[in-house]
């Protein structure tokens, strides 16, 4: 008797520890896919033919969710266009959307399919979170019916959003977003009058959701964390990687490090158009990442994280420009080349020695690196470079960029062109600017397009720096991403400016 009672004891000792423990911590799973893409048509196809395209990527996908689910993942997040992709006009999407309901409804597809009219990919993606007892997000096409008494409706009277549609563990509709900064190739789309700050709660934390394009820009993505406080952002994508700024798993890493949260984003996987990169982060590192462009598999990541990350405290306290500000008689470089990478100009000023310190500024920004090359290789040239300025194509956002990167060949005005690959190590170096912003964002890529967080760190004063005590890696491209939020007043200001070549 007295060993039973003790056993009871125990058990009330015990469980409520584990309890608490398990709650710190949930396990995530991202899914990369590849995309079995429809036949690009000149008029519609049939309701029904479209579904049995859609399920052919249906059936992949839930293969990945009943595995991620036997891993114990509570969450899991698909692709951007992962059921139909892209190639579309007005008349061809329309047998490929279904009408999303606001999840206030409170509406459980699984169980009352035809409650809101035919949904046949909804309620398939409610079943598949039921049985695996998972929240499942996904991306589909929402159309809306409007008139005329709607000055903004489209001519054929329907809008037609790229949505995510999140499922919880009993199939509900708990979330809907509808993409706000659209890209190329989806003028058959509408964005919604107003950007949308989608949130939803869970037993393993608070969620925001966006969608590709809008990481790029403060509505929605920096209220969702700055304002409405979430711990994780889903992010769904289909992302064409623009080295050396724009790689998927660069830019995902930077902005979870940088705005402290956790981040599951979910991409295409599609080699031939350059297109790969998913991951699972935290703030402090990447969990798990897929960069692959030697493969046509898709890729199931499953990783742990903190239910409320810790953000850096150091990012918290950084004085981006401290560094950069105290430097005195240093000299801007006067051999400068002119590069465009993504529309935008770059000036860059070649490493000419094995070592050494270098300068290059441009309007009120001046970027400083100092650097030491395990040797100065003779078929690999690396550049300093600046970016200060309005970029207005795919949307209008001002940058502060300043780049350490290895150019594609030795002549200078290939620096900036996508590479891979390198040979060169760097046993340090140290990156630092002046700028207008607290959005900065750290990002290293090593050959291969790999991310090492543990080779480089921020310091208070703004520097990027190598680690010392870590062995490194050949560097592909060291860069501080700076983001400057401005109001659209200004930003309309600026665009007369550069309009008038002032």
């Amino acid at each position: 008797m007295v060993f039973i009672q003790l056993c009871v004891a125990f058990l009330f000792l015990v469980f409520p520890v584990c309890k608490s423990q398990a709650s710190d911590k949930y396990i995530a799973a991202v899914y990369e896919h590849a995309l079995v893409f429809p036949d690009v048509t000149e008029k519609p196809i049939t309701p029904a033919e479209a579904l049995r395209m859609m399920n052919i990527n249906l059936d992949i996908l839930e293969k990945a969710v009943k595995e991620a689910a036997k891993k114990g993942a509570r969450i899991i997040v698909t692709p951007e266009d992962g059921l139909h992709g892209w190639h579309f006009n007005r008349e061809t999407i329309v047998p490929y959307t279904e009408d999303v309901p606001d999840p206030q409804v409170n509406w459980i597809p699984c169980k009352y399919p035809q409650r809101f009219g035919p949904a046949p990919v909804q309620e398939r993606l409610s079943c598949m979170a039921k049985d695996s007892t998972i929240y499942v997000v996904a991306n589909i096409v929402d159309r809306k019916t409007c008139n005329s008494s709607d000055p903004l409706c489209p001519s054929d009277g329907r809008y037609y959003y790229n949505t995510n549609v999140v499922f919880d563990s009993e199939g509900k509709l708990v979330a809907r977003y509808h993409k706000y900064n659209l890209f190329t190739g989806e003028e058959h789309l509408n964005p919604p009058k107003e950007p949308e700050q989608i949130t939803f709660d869970t037993p393993f934390g608070k969620f925001g959701i966006f969608t590709c394009w809008d990481i790029m820009f403060y509505d929605p993505a920096v209220i969702l964390v700055n304002t409405l406080k979430v711990d994780t952002i889903l992010f769904p994508t289909a992302w064409f990687n623009f080295l050396p700024h724009l790689s998927a798993v660069k830019i995902q890493s930077a902005w979870a490090m940088g705005m402290g949260v956790n981040f599951l984003s979910s991409n295409i996987h599609n080699t031939s158009i350059g297109m790969t990169g998913s991951g699972i982060y935290a703030p402090d590192k990447p969990r798990e990442y897929y960069y692959n462009m030697e493969t046509d598999e898709g890729k199931l990541l499953v990783s742990e994280l903190d239910v409320h990350p810790k953000p850096s405290a150091l990012y918290s306290v950084v004085d981006w420009n401290l560094y950069a500000n105290s430097i005195k008689n240093f000299s801007p470089a006067t051999n400068v080349t002119r590069v465009v990478i993504y529309f935008d100009e770059y000036m860059f000023t070649e490493l000419t020695e094995a070592e050494g310190n270098i300068s290059i500024c441009h309007g009120d920004l001046c970027c400083h690196l100092t650097y030491r090359m395990a040797e100065k290789r003779k078929d690999e040239v690396y550049a300093l470079g600046i970016f200060n300025g309005l970029h207005v194509v795919e949307g209008q956002f001002y940058l502060q960029i300043c780049t350490l990167v290895k150019c594609k060949t030795t002549n200078m005005t290939t620096c900036g062109r996508p590479v891979e690959t390198s040979s060169t190590f760097f046993k340090e170096f140290s990156l630092s600017g002046t700028f207008g912003t607290n959005y900065v964002f750290p990002e290293v890529l090593f050959s291969g397009v790999q991310l090492a967080p543990e080779t480089f760190k921020v310091l208070k004063d703004g520097r990027l720096i190598s680690q010392s005590s870590v062995s490194s890696k050949p560097l592909l491209t060291a860069t501080l991403y700076g983001r400057c939020f401005l109001g659209l007043s200004l930003q309309h200001e600026l665009i007369r400016l550069i309009a008038a070549g002032v």
